[in-house]
């Protein structure tokens, strides 16, 4: 039986202006498009077809994920490689009303390969430019250090990306989250923040809370991306909701990687009513079956939410965004004007 009240705040969720602040460009590299660089570069995947690529999505785990994720980018070897994979990302999300999106990426997968920093990040810099230009949508570029590589590998990382400082306004930590603590990498994380860079860091997807206390107050971040074991520690949510650091939670993508058993059992709307700043976003789509809309109106509809806590969770993207305030003041414009014209038209 349909609740016309959660059909309208799953109508909203796609129609509403919103940034999303949680997204591996490389993990938006759907199995056509691999193939088609695969093609184009020379490339021989494990796998015979598209079809058999995609099969082969049944993760039970994050490290399960990883593993085809890390092959899936091996077709990316030049500039316009790296531009195609972020422009196809670009369009989607123009569809699903996204009017900003900082985007991580992952040099070390690229340049453990020997493709230059350079290529990496002056092709997805040059889409970046045109989907301001042609889409309107405005971006940010967030370099991610691999959190199951070394410290000192990070540090190489970062020298190596700081030619090409001006086209990226932040690093983060990514990848295998059991046994490598953020605590790791407090070292490169303060050179970081001396240089300027806006700071963020995976923790409390499938690692503890002790991992998001550790991002906190050894790394200094100003974001916590996934955070859901947050609600493990009733310190750590009263800590969240006075600062109001925010979360980047990827609902489906917790689905995916058995985070949690069903949708309707994900605790964003437990987040939300704690009073904390969660957004949602969607991780690696092609991967995990949905980009932004897909996240937010399966989500939505799983957990029954309100048009009211729709248009809260668009707000909480602009307020979590790493922009000027004057850019996030037209966003929050944006975010309105675009609930405005949704009740006009409903």
């Amino acid at each position: 039986m349909t609740n016309p009240a959660v059909e309208r705040a799953v109508a909203l969720a796609r129609a509403i202006p919103k940034a999303e602040l949680h997204i591996h460009i490389e993990g938006s590299l759907e199995p056509e498009l691999i193939f088609a660089l695969a093609q184009r570069n020379g490339v021989t995947l494990p796998y015979a077809s598209v079809e058999a690529l995609r099969a082969a999505y049944a993760f039970t785990d994050l490290q399960s994920f990883l593993d085809i994720y890390y092959a899936g980018a091996s077709v990316l070897l030049k500039a316009e490689d790296f531009h195609d994979m972020a422009w196809a990302y670009f369009l989607r999300a123009k569809a699903d009303n996204v009017v900003h999106a900082e985007i991580f990426f992952d040099p070390q997968t690229h340049t453990a390969r020997g493709v230059p920093m350079a290529t990496v990040v002056q092709g997805l810099a040059s889409a970046c430019r045109q989907a301001e230009a042609e889409l309107g949508v405005s971006s940010a570029l967030i370099l991610c250090f691999l959190r199951h590589l070394s410290e000192e590998d990070a540090f190489a990382t970062l020298e190596a990306a700081l030619p090409y400082r001006e086209h990226f306004v932040g690093v983060g930590l990514d990848s295998s989250e059991l046994g490598h603590p953020p605590e790791k990498f407090e070292r490169v994380f303060a050179r970081c923040r001396e240089l300027g860079l806006r700071l963020v860091a995976h923790a409390g997807e499938e690692g503890p809370p002790e991992y998001m206390w550790q991002a906190i107050d050894l790394l200094k971040v100003q974001r916590i991306d996934h955070g859901v074991a947050c609600l493990q520690d009733p310190l750590l949510v009263a800590e969240l909701a006075h600062t109001r650091l925010p979360l980047t939670v990827c609902p489906l993508s917790n689905l995916k990687l058995c985070v949690v058993r069903d949708l309707r059992e994900h605790p964003l709307k437990t987040m939300l009513d704690a009073g904390l700043c969660v957004t949602v976003n969607s991780d690696d789509p092609a991967y995990f079956g949905g980009y932004m809309n897909a996240n937010f109106a399966q989500t939505v509809a799983a957990l029954g939410l309100s048009e009211t806590e729709v248009f809260t969770l668009a707000r909480n993207s602009v307020e979590a965004s790493f922009v000027s305030e004057s850019q996030r003041a037209s966003l929050y414009v944006a975010v309105n004007r675009g609930v405005a014209a949704f009740e006009m038209k409903n």
